[in-house]
């Protein structure tokens, strides 16, 4: 590949260079001039065309998202992103529920998400998986979301972000709850 510096006969060059060719800039000031590609006979597979549908939605989430949501802003001073990047990665990309902890009462979960994770609920469930109990937990120390419980049972907790991706997880709690 040839690398051409400082021509003036490329300088500011951008758009079609004949039928075959095209000529663009990059944002670090590199200009490539390449082969246009042919996608006439382009035949997209289902899961090509699932992938194009749920990014369109993500496109969507993150145009408002990055308007509405200073947390977006936030996240993205200071680095090479802006606020739409990290809404449009946000919406490709679930909490993750990361350690859970059962004391005497107490549900504790530690939730991670590249952003925010918003909320946390827990329900405890029988053997035959009907709810005892259910509620939201509370956002503790940062990374820790408390529920105070009364029942045993298997728990089934379920952590969400901005975006409204949904982390779950469940385990059977054998302690005995005084």
């Amino acid at each position: 590949m040839a690398r051409v510096k400082n021509n003036i006969m490329l300088s500011g060059l951008s758009g079609s260079l004949g039928p075959d060719h095209y000529v663009r800039t990059t944002k670090d000031g590199r200009t490539i001039i390449s082969k246009k590609p042919d996608f006439g006979n382009r035949q997209f597979s289902e899961g090509q065309l699932d992938h194009q549908t749920r990014f369109q939605q993500a496109v969507a989430y993150a145009k408002e998202a990055a308007k509405t949501n200073p947390v977006y802003a936030a996240k993205a001073k200071g680095t090479s992103k802006n606020a739409y990047n990290i809404a449009l990665r946000d919406w490709f990309k679930p909490p993750v529920i990361c350690r859970i902890e059962c004391n005497a009462g107490q549900v504790r979960v530690s939730a991670h998400d590249d952003v925010l994770v918003t909320r946390v609920t827990v329900a405890i469930l029988d053997p035959e998986g009907k709810a005892l109990e259910q509620g939201e937990a509370v956002l503790v120390d940062g990374v820790w979301w408390d529920y105070a419980t009364v029942s045993t049972g298997t728990v089934s907790i379920e952590a969400w972000d901005l975006a409204g991706n949904v982390a779950h997880k469940e385990f059977i709690r054998r302690d005995k709850i005084n």
